[in-house]
Parts: structure tokens; C-alpha cells; sequence
């Protein structure tokens, strides 16, 4: 089994997924983070983006703030989150509810592998691309639905709106983050449904993808977000069935292993993760607690005032830095709690390229985080920014789909193709945008 995809590229060389093309119609985090990350590791990645072409645009996350360059707007300016989630992607600007847009669309889905999309369920069936018809161009096409409440189930939860924060509600997530009651849950400080879900359908869209290698028949992939949270839960549902707990919010400590907390130092904030018998043996010397029957994880577990105390007395007479060592040296997992300013100095990230830099065609010249996960003989990259709306479509539509200039230019008379450049005074040309191989 190989790549499949020679003729027609326009991107570079390289990764794991090199010679795979992927459809991205996504919106918002979930579904645009899955072809994201497939582009990362060599996938083909062409964006489809319809009207309005000039904002608002249809995908909003072009236009969250905070917007760069600084005291731009867009288009002259480009949303953080953009830049960050939508790089390595080609960009068509493509009107589906006509039907030459439709043509068009069907035209790539035939010189493609994966499409993901993340549309209302049903939205595609209205526009006459509902999955029968797209597999109908292209039986071996893997198509990933990625929806808040999924393809199925209850009509009216289908139907209904979903944005990350509803995803960490309605699986349960939620309710166990934070204080105990009366405090209110304490969502998560990232879009983390939408990020897990994009890695979630991601991994979908390459196991469809190898599904239909192996066998020549493409297959409808139903990703949704609550229920990507809901697995992740440890056994949150165990607990319920088997023995009818209900679990709630603990704060920072965690419901059934313990030492597993957040503790102070004198300079911040550690954490300590000792849920092992031999850790607790650790942990017990360390802070000299020597009572009888103190050796067993149940003792530590029954007292852990007594405990917590007795670390917080230690921790407070040290820094995150002396705490870390320490703990190197009694090989005990303690380790500060970073924000993004400790993060941007330590060596051991930099050591392992989790910074890039890259050049964004409106943003200018960027430094991101790097990427995941590190493979020793095709290594993903960043070959180039996050593109404007509708900045590759005649490349597209000539190195992909064959079109002719007249073809192309009908298409773009009557506003079936669409595209928003920034304005040549604000942001200089952008490099070259693809490259085209030896054929």
C-alpha cells in the first residue's frame, strides 16, 4: 500500500502522508484541526470556503480575535487562530449552491482521498452532496462528518447548535471540573473539545483511509464531539453502572489517586504525582511522616489534611526550580506549573523544536508551536501559512482539476470562484505558494 497521488500536486514533498489529498470544508476548530494536522505530516490539504467572500467570512475563525498584524482588521489582518490552525492549507474560494460550484467541487472529489467537513448535519443533502451523491464520484472517498451531537440519535439534539464549550457540558467533562458545590464548574482555558475531537478525526479519517486502500471502497465517518470527551472520561461510566456513583468537582485534587495535587512553593506553583505504592514511599521520607500504618496509599488516601499539610509545610520553603530537582534526584514527578513565558524559555522544549517559525501570508513572519508527534524518518513540517481566502484556486483548478483559462475565468465572471486578498499597500506579495515537481 502506498501514496496514490502523483499527478497534480502542488505541495511539497514530504511526511508520512505524502501523496494523500484531503478535502477540508471545515468550520470553526474541530473539523479544520483534522485537516490541519493531516497537512502537517504531508497530506494535501485544499480548504473549501463559500460565500461571503470579504468578511464576515463564512469561517469565522478567520476573524477571532486578537487580529494581526496589530491594529488591523480583517482583511488586511488575520486572526491568531488562524494562523496558528490553518497552516500548510491550499485555499479555494468556491460557491456550492450553484451548480457549477457543485461540478467543481465533485470534479476534486474525484482526485481525492479524505474529505471532513463539520457542517450542521444534513447541510450537504441540501445542497445536493449528501454522501450518496459524493460517493457516487468517488467510491473509495473517506468522508468524516465531525458535528457536535452527531449524524444520528435524537432529531432535536442533532439539530441543535454546538460550539466547544457545549461539547465539555454535555459529556460530562464539565460537571467534574472545578471546586465542589456550590462553586460553579470551571470549563477548560482552551477550545479542548475541539482540538481533541480535530486529533480524534483525524485518526478517523486515516483509518477510513486505510480501510479503503486495502479494500477499494470508501466508507462515512460520523465524529462527534461530546462523544470523543465522553471515552476519554478514565470510568466515569463504571463507576455509575457498576456501583451507581455519581462523581463531582474536586478542585485541584483528583477523585481517587492520591498524592495527586497542586501544591504552593515559594516561587509558584508545583505539581506532585505520586499514585504508585513506591512514589508514596518516596513522598513519606521526603516530607518525614512517620506514623504507623503511613506506609499503604489508603493511609495516605484517609489522611489528607495530615498529608497536605506536611507537603505545603516543605514546598513553601522551596522553589519550583529546587522542588523539580529534588525531585530528579529521589526520581519523584514534581514539576512547575508553566505559563507560556516559562514555556518560551526552557531548553527542553526549544531542544525539541516545539517553536516554529513560519512566513504567513498576512501576518508576515510568525513563531508558533511546533509539531507532534516527532517521526524519526518523515518528519512533519510547516512549508507555509495559513492562505488568504481563495489565494490558490486557479492553482487548484489548473494543477489539480485540468481546467482551461476560459474555464476558469467563467467561473470566476459569474462569482462561483471567490477570493478576498489583502490589500497590496498592507501586506507585501506572499513567497511563492507551491512547487511544482519534476513530472
Amino acid at each position: 500500500m502506498g501514496p496514490r497521488r502523483s499527478e497534480g500536486r502542488i505541495v511539497p514533498s514530504f511526511g508520512p502522508l505524502d501523496g494523500i489529498r484531503v478535502i477540508d470544508s471545515g468550520r470553526f476548530v474541530a473539523g479544520p484541526w483534522a485537516a490541519t494536522y493531516l497537512g502537517e505530516f504531508g497530506a494535501e490539504v485544499v480548504h473549501v470556503e463559500g460565500p461571503p467572500f470579504e468578511p464576515p467570512f463564512s469561517d469565522p475563525t478567520r476573524s477571532l480575535p486578537p487580529i494581526v498584524p496589530e491594529g488591523r482588521s480583517p482583511p488586511q489582518g488575520v486572526s491568531e487562530s488562524w494562523v496558528q490552525y490553518s497552516r500548510n492549507k491550499l485555499s479555494l474560494g468556491l460557491d456550492l449552491r450553484t451548480p457549477r460550484g457543485r461540478k467543481v467541487f465533485l470534479d476534486l472529489v474525484r482526485q481525492s482521498d479524505i474529505w471532513v467537513e463539520s457542517s450542521r448535519p444534513g447541510t450537504y443533502d441540501r445542497l445536493g452532496l449528501s454522501d450518496i451523491e459524493v460517493h457516487a464520484a468517488n467510491s473509495r472517498l473517506t468522508i468524516v462528518h465531525v458535528s457536535g451531537f452527531g449524524q444520528t440519535g435524537e432529531r432535536d439534539r442533532v439539530r441543535s447548535p454546538s460550539f466547544d464549550l457545549t461539547g465539555q457540558a454535555f459529556s460530562g467533562y464539565l460537571a467534574l471540573q472545578g471546586d465542589p458545590e456550590p462553586s460553579p464548574p470551571m470549563r477548560a482555558g482552551t477550545a479542548m473539545n475541539d482540538t481533541v475531537t480535530g486529533l480524534a478525526a483525524a485518526a478517523a479519517a486515516i483509518f477510513g483511509y486505510v480501510h479503503s486502500e486495502r479494500t477499494g471502497l470508501g466508507q462515512s465517518i460520523d465524529v462527534a464531539q461530546y462523544e470523543v470527551f465522553f471515552t476519554l472520561l478514565e470510568n466515569l461510566a463504571l463507576d455509575y453502572f457498576l456501583r451507581g456513583v455519581v462523581r463531582g468537582r474536586h478542585g485541584r485534587s483528583h477523585a481517587r489517586l492520591y498524592p495527586y495535587d497542586v501544591y504552593p512553593c515559594r516561587d509558584g506553583w508545583v505539581v506532585l504525582a505520586a499514585p504508585t505504592p513506591r512514589a508514596w514511599q518516596t513522598v513519606r521520607t521526603l516530607v518525614g511522616i512517620t506514623e504507623a500504618g503511613s506506609d499503604s496509599l489508603e493511609w495516605a488516601a484517609g489522611h489528607r489534611e495530615r498529608v497536605d499539610e506536611a507537603i505545603t509545610a516543605l514546598f513553601r520553603t522551596r522553589t519550583a526550580g529546587e522542588l523539580e530537582q529534588t525531585g530528579r534526584e529521589i526520581d519523584l514527578a514534581i514539576s512547575r506549573v508553566y505559563d507560556i513565558s516559562d514555556i518560551a524559555r526552557d531548553p527542553h522544549y526549544r531542544q525539541r523544536s516545539m517553536f516554529l517559525e513560519w512566513d504567513d501570508p498576512v501576518a508576515g513572519r510568525v513563531k508558533g508551536a511546533g509539531i507532534v508527534p516527532k517521526f524519526a524518518r518523515t518528519p512533519g513540517q510547516v512549508w507555509r501559512g495559513a492562505p488568504w481566502l481563495g489565494q490558490d484556486n486557479r492553482a487548484i483548478l489548473e494543477e489539480i482539476l485540468g481546467y482551461s483559462e476560459s474555464a476558469i475565468e467563467l467561473l470566476e465572471r459569474d462569482g462561483t470562484l471567490g477570493s478576498c486578498r489583502p490589500g497590496p499597500t498592507d501586506v507585501p506579495d506572499p513567497p511563492p505558494f507551491f512547487l511544482r515537481e519534476a513530472r
